[in-house]
C-alpha cells in the first residue's frame, strides 16, 4: 500500500463516506446483524455505533494502518468487542464456516478482485449466514453510465481503485449468494454519476 493509499485516502473517505447524512444507510445495512461478525473495508470505523445488538463481536478487515489509528477512539468506546483481524479481503485469515454475519460498506467498489473477496466471505461465512452491503456502482440509466465509463480512470486513481461501473449485487449473487433484500437508488447527497447506491442483505447459500 503507498503512502496516498494509506495516509491520505483514509481522511479523504472518512469525510466523504462518513458524511453525517450516511448514518440512516449505514443503519439499515447493518440491521439484521447477528452473532460474530467480520467487515471488510473497516476504514475509519464509521458504522462502529450501527452495530445491532445482536452482533457480538466484529473482526475487522482494514489494509490502511492510518484508518485503523483514526477508528482507535470508536473502537474503544464501542459496546461490541472489535479486533482487526487481516488487511485483504481476497485472502481472509479465518477457517471456514467461522462467522454469522459479514458486512461491507462503500468497500467493494476498490476491491482488485472482487470475486475472489465474495467467495472468502462466502467460505468464512456459515450455511445460512448473511453478508449486508451498502456500496456504489453501475448506474441504471444508460447516460449517466457513459458518464460513468469515462471518469471511471479518474476515479480509480485519486479514489483507491474505486470503480464507478462496478454491478456489485450482480458479482455478489454470481458468487453463491441469495439476494434476500435489495434496495437500489440514488442518493441525495451525492451526484449521480457515482451511481446507484445497493442496500441490501445476502444469504450464504446451501454448499
Amino acid at each position: 500500500m503507498g503512502f496516498y493509499e494509506d495516509r491520505i485516502l483514509p481522511h479523504i473517505i472518512e469525510r466523504t463516506c462518513g458524511m453525517p447524512a450516511m448514518r440512516k444507510p449505514r443503519r439499515q445495512a447493518t440491521a439484521g446483524m447477528t452473532g460474530a461478525a467480520v467487515e471488510i473495508g473497516f476504514g475509519a470505523g464509521a458504522n462502529v455505533d450501527c452495530y445491532p445488538a445482536a452482533v457480538a463481536a466484529v473482526t475487522a478487515i482494514e489494509p490502511s494502518d492510518t484508518a485503523w489509528r483514526m477508528a482507535e477512539r470508536r473502537v474503544a468506546g464501542s459496546s461490541v468487542p472489535i479486533t482487526r483481524g487481516g488487511l485483504d479481503g481476497q485472502r481472509l485469515p479465518f477457517d471456514d464456516n467461522t462467522f454469522d454475519s459479514a458486512l461491507s460498506t462503500y468497500t467493494m467498489c476498490t476491491i482488485v478482485d472482487l470475486p475472489a473477496a465474495v467467495a472468502e466471505l462466502r467460505r468464512v461465512v456459515k450455511p445460512g449466514g448473511t453478508l449486508h452491503i451498502l456500496e456504489h456502482g453501475s448506474a441504471p440509466d444508460e447516460n449517466i453510465r457513459r458518464w460513468q465509463r469515462r471518469l471511471e480512470p479518474i476515479q480509480r486513481r485519486v479514489g483507491g481503485g474505486c470503480h464507478l461501473t462496478r454491478d456489485i449485487p450482480e458479482v455478489v449473487a454470481a458468487g453463491g449468494w441469495e439476494p434476500v433484500e435489495l434496495d437500489r437508488y440514488y442518493a441525495e447527497q451525492t451526484p449521480r454519476v457515482f451511481g446507484a447506491l445497493s442496500l441490501g442483505v445476502f444469504r450464504n447459500s446451501v454448499r
